[in-house]
């Protein structure tokens, strides 16, 4: 429990979606979540929000809003779409100096620059940019203290995929080196209006202290590419995008050349990316 004042009496989200005439677009990407103990649930794990600063992209009518609000936190609402600026107002008015807006391209924000430490992202990220804003966060993950985000099930899934799986590539890689990445729940399509014709999921993201493992990340993600980019091919062979010898890079690691990459660790990526950085081949 917190000690902040009752959440005040607001009017259902339906009603006020009906008021301003807001409908989703799928240009924008928007699929409004509106069950509110659910928004409640996603709010809540991020743990005590009563100090620093929650950033919150997308919020369209504020559903998730209300209840980040309600749980104490101090939000930074990152929101293109202009037909949520007065939903936004209102919420606003009902909780006094608790609430900013940016009407923006949350591409275009630098969210580890926004409001006070600690610093989390709660949102229910659009499909069509999910991914992007990630890896833009993942830049400068030490100025948050966690994420909690709500992605495509298939985007999800690739987070936290172990290695000798499918759904393990470069996303993984990078994500897991960074940050220990926990499942949380799947979303039904019908919690949102207008349903989408696929599955969500909400994980959270918390950063390492360091990284898994030391390498330089330029490399690191030269090295995924090259990897994942011809991931049916053996290492010996994928790795030659990068100019070198694949077959002696891999040895001088010990890894074995005629693997794949969807079968290596972390580590093991890392200690390629530092053959590469030492000139080792």
């Amino acid at each position: 429990m917190n000690d902040t004042a009752p959440p005040p009496a607001l009017p259902p989200l339906r009603e006020v979606i009906a008021r301003h005439g807001l409908m989703a677009t799928k240009a924008l990407g928007q699929h409004f979540l509106l069950d509110l103990n659910l928004t409640a649930r996603i709010a809540r794990a991020a743990g005590d929000l009563r100090t620093g600063t929650c950033i919150e992209i997308g919020p369209g009518p504020g559903g998730l809003t209300r209840s980040l609000l309600d749980e104490g936190a101090h939000v930074i609402a990152i929101e293109k779409d202009k037909r949520c600026r007065e939903i936004l107002e209102e919420l606003r008015a009902a909780y006094p100096d608790r609430l900013e807006t940016i009407e923006a391209d949350a591409l275009s924000v630098d969210a580890a620059q926004l409001g006070n430490a600690p610093r989390r992202i709660v949102a229910n990220l659009p499909y069509n940019i999910g991914t992007e804003l990630l890896l833009g966060w993942l830049k400068n993950i030490k100025a948050f203290e966690c994420l909690v985000l709500m992605f495509q099930s298939e985007v999800a899934a690739r987070l936290i995929a172990p290695p000798d799986t499918n759904a393990y590539g470069r996303l993984s890689v990078i994500a897991q080196w960074l940050c220990d990445v926990e499942h949380l729940f799947h979303v039904n399509p019908k919690a949102f209006t207008p349903p989408p014709a696929v599955n969500s999921t909400v994980v959270k993201l918390t950063p390492r202290p360091q990284p898994l493992a030391p390498a330089r990340r330029e490399t690191l993600e030269r090295v995924t590419a090259a990897a994942f980019g011809q991931r049916r091919k053996m290492l010996r062979q994928s790795l030659k995008s990068l100019g070198i010898d694949g077959e002696a890079l891999c040895r001088a690691v010990g890894i074995d050349p005629t693997a794949r990459a969807e079968v290596l660790t972390v580590q093991e990526f890392c200690a390629l990316a530092n053959a590469v950085d030492a000139k080792l081949v």
